[in-house]
């Protein structure tokens, strides 16, 4: 075969075509046009301009630009106009003509500033392509599988100061607290005014969990005070954005809720999925599958509680080495007592402030034990055992992981919630952000989760 030479190709021919002929018909614009109308965002955001003066860029066209932004993963605005300037489809999306200007870069940050960044535009957004996929009969609420993924801040981990924060208290503290009084009353004891404030988080250096009592020291950024400093496992230390999110069986996102990084999982849940029951889709949900970070008595009795049936892991006893592992002493509820691995039992004296019953052995039964090395190494020889005032819903999540119903719902968690994480981290730019503060990165999770359910709603309609 000849050797082909282009030195002589010519630049200057002219082209006889419409500007819809020279999109694909095939092609994702096409699909993203066709799967939603997007004149509804007239209505939403119509009170935040002026009846008067001269004519503003139509606000279809300046989200439909971030959408692009988002999509194909362009993750900058200066560099998304540049492609819409020389991509013909791009341009045949906004309704822009080949000879019309595109919109300058800034345009988009002076409108956010002006106009939408105290509104709730970019949520009526996320929720109203939720509702169209909801049309279509692509969404099914009944199981819902949640999770929290970090995004990198746009904050240099080393830029930081030590800050000493208030724990806040954790929204069921109150019930809590009226419960542990209840207790403690039974057996004659004076009830607690108030509780401590105990937060679980991961310590910076060590990556393992503790408590924190009351206040808690904490790396704040200079650059973006409102991250958090995330470090988890073998995670790269870093000041972090953490996103709650539940999706159902189908990978459509129905709900997120962002906070800073270092809020532990099973704190955040409690605010995302009072936002998740309280949106349109609550009523319909029967079961939630959770990993094990959020495997606590709270998390289970919330779910419990609401009629729902939480499908979570085996969670690892956090047990020193060489010791007895805590279910290796059997509870009776009939008595309310421990018995231990050599049959002596525990009996129930206190409630303490943080919630637990405390169940103590008898130390004249343990000094001679021939299993004390293995059970506690207390200078008094008496093993406490802490039982949570709502153990009892933990247990029966337990209880629920042995069912055939759990082996078949648990699995999916990573075809739904880890592959939506997979899809945006890598495609949507959901792996770090170029925003700072707390707001603007709840605002882009509405819309980069936004988009995700916008793409697979437009390739699911072009398949059917």
């Amino acid at each position: 075969m000849a050797m082909t030479n282009r030195n002589n190709a010519k630049f200057d021919s002219i082209i006889m075509f419409t500007l819809d002929e020279l999109v694909p018909q095939d092609h994702l614009v096409r699909k993203l046009e066709s799967a939603l109308d997007f004149r509804f965002i007239y209505s939403k955001v119509n009170h935040l301009y002026s009846l008067h003066g001269r004519p503003s860029i139509d606000p279809v066209v300046l989200f439909k630009m971030l959408i692009i932004n988002i999509v194909f993963g362009i993750n900058s605005m200066r560099k998304t106009c540049q492609e819409i300037t020389v991509n013909l489809a791009y341009r045949w999306f906004l309704g822009l003509d080949i000879e019309e200007k595109v919109p300058n870069f800034s345009t988009w940050s002076q409108n956010y500033i002006r106009r939408y960044k105290d509104s709730s535009i970019f949520e009526e957004i996320f929720e109203e392509i939720l509702e169209q996929a909801v049309s279509y009969g692509f969404i099914d609420c009944t199981t819902v599988f949640g999770d929290s993924t970090h995004q990198k801040a746009n904050a240099n981990k080393r830029k930081l100061v030590k800050k000493e924060v208030k724990v806040i208290q954790k929204k069921y503290a109150k019930e809590l607290l009226e419960e542990i009084n209840e207790d403690r009353e039974c057996i004659g004891k004076k009830p607690y005014e108030t509780m401590k404030h105990i937060e679980y988080s991961y310590d910076e250096e060590s990556g393992e969990e503790k408590q924190d009592i009351a206040t808690k020291i904490i790396s704040e950024s200079t650059t973006d005070p409102e991250s958090g400093c995330f470090h988890k496992g073998e995670k790269e230390r870093c000041f972090a954005y953490s996103h709650q999110t539940f999706c159902d069986r189908h990978s459509f996102v129905l709900s997120v809720v962002s906070v800073p990084g270092n809020v532990h999982d099973s704190v955040s849940f409690f605010d995302a999925y009072e936002h998740l029951m309280n949106g349109k889709y609550g009523k319909q949900i029967k079961n939630i599958s959770l990993d094990a970070g959020y495997m606590t008595p709270a998390i289970c009795r919330e779910i419990i509680k609401n009629g729902q049936v939480p499908y979570m892991p085996y969670k690892k006893p956090m047990t020193k080495k060489g010791f007895f592992k805590k279910y290796e002493y059997a509870y009776d509820e009939r008595y309310d007592c421990y018995i231990c691995p050599n049959e002596k039992i525990l009996s129930y004296t206190t409630t303490t402030r943080e919630g637990y019953r405390q169940y103590k052995s008898d130390a004249k039964e343990c000094e001679n034990c021939p299993l004390r090395e293995r059970c506690t190494k207390s200078k008094n020889k008496t093993k406490v055992i802490n039982r949570h005032l709502w153990e009892a819903y933990r247990e029966q999540a337990e209880e629920i992981r042995h069912t055939q119903e759990w082996k078949e719902i648990y699995p999916k968690r990573k075809e739904t919630i880890e592959r939506v994480f997979a899809d945006c981290k890598e495609n949507n730019g959901l792996r770090y952000t170029r925003l700072r503060g707390l707001k603007k990165n709840q605002q882009n999770a509405w819309l980069i989760f936004a988009c995700h359910n916008l793409k697979k709603m437009a390739i699911w309609r072009s398949l059917c």
